[in-house]
């Protein structure tokens, strides 16, 4: 039976769509009858708010705060947007969001080639001699992902091992992935117990600081190093234990907020009052009573 009707229009998907939609969006925003705000900022103004909307989608997951997320990932999204549309108003920068996307995708396929096949890697700029058959092994991905990497590097002519750190990003986590470069040239501590010996050389060397006259000109500058050497250290110790120093100090902070909360709320009267005694006092007990609902669930649940 043949049909005079049009055959049906192709489906879009909602994702391309609506990420069409946000792109013209954020083109408008920067049109000359835009935004007066969004058209007068550039890279630099807004690097402070990329890394204030990455630290609320870390809050987000941490809370399990997963309507939240879904909204803190809509921000980081924006500043994708934001760089992209700015970019590709420049003379000087000249990309767009489409060569951000097209990146992205050649990277992926280059660097995966146990998903999508060799030759897709190698037609995607893959030049590394890696093995594709990964037998489901994350380690043998990891190390292929790096080997494809460093490929990449030496192509692109950086001469350091360190180039791909970036300087922007905090500082603890900054220091992790230093150590973590230098240690593929060999450059590093064979044990963690090895840095413990080292956090307290360098508690040492603060102490000496410390102890110099006070009026002397080089004595807060070193203080200041002696300090950094300190918080190094601590990162490549964090690191040995395969623990991340930025996630491990957030959630130090959050514990500290919490008990801080605690003593604030139980105490007889406002904590600038309060003796030093009563205030280590109200911290154990904080300590206490915000340990054991952990301790009861958990023994509960063995029971």
């Amino acid at each position: 039976m043949r049909s005079d009707s049009p055959p049906p229009a192709p489906s879009v998907d909602p994702a391309a769509r609506h990420f069409a939609e946000s792109v013209q969006i954020m083109a408008r925003l920067r049109a000359p009858d835009g935004c007066p705000w969004d058209r007068q900022q550039d890279f630099d103004s807004i690097r402070q708010y990329t890394l204030e909307e990455t630290w609320e989608v870390l809050d987000a997951i941490e809370r399990r705060d997963w309507p939240n997320l879904r909204e803190e990932l809509g921000d980081l999204l924006l500043q994708v947007l934001f760089y992209a549309q700015m970019a590709s108003e420049s003379a000087e920068v000249n990309f767009t969001i489409a060569d951000v996307a097209a990146e992205l995708n050649r990277k992926l396929i280059r660097r995966h080639p146990h998903v999508f096949g060799d030759a897709a890697s190698r037609a995607a700029g893959n030049v590394a001699g890696v093995d594709p058959a990964v037998d489901g092994s994350p380690d043998r991905v990891l190390a292929n992902w790096e080997a494809i990497k460093l490929a990449e590097k030496k192509s692109a002519a950086e001469t350091s091992l360190l180039h791909s750190v970036p300087r922007g990003q905090p500082a603890l986590s900054e220091a992790a992935q230093i150590g973590s470069k230098a240690s593929k040239v060999h450059f590093d501590w064979t044990h963690w117990q090895q840095l413990l010996d080292k956090l307290s050389e360098e508690t040492d060397e603060l102490i000496a600081e410390m102890k110099r006259p006070e009026e002397s000109p080089s004595r807060q500058p070193r203080i200041e190093s002696e300090v950094g050497d300190i918080l190094f250290t601590a990162a490549q110790l964090a690191r040995h234990l395969h623990v991340d120093p930025e996630m491990a100090l957030r959630s130090a902070n959050l514990r500290f907020r919490t008990r801080f909360a605690h003593m604030e709320s139980h105490a007889a009267q406002p904590l600038s009052h309060a003796t030093p005694e009563e205030l280590e006092s109200l911290w154990q007990s904080a300590k206490i009573a915000l340990t054991q609902p952990a301790s009861a669930n958990h023994q509960s649940g063995e029971q």
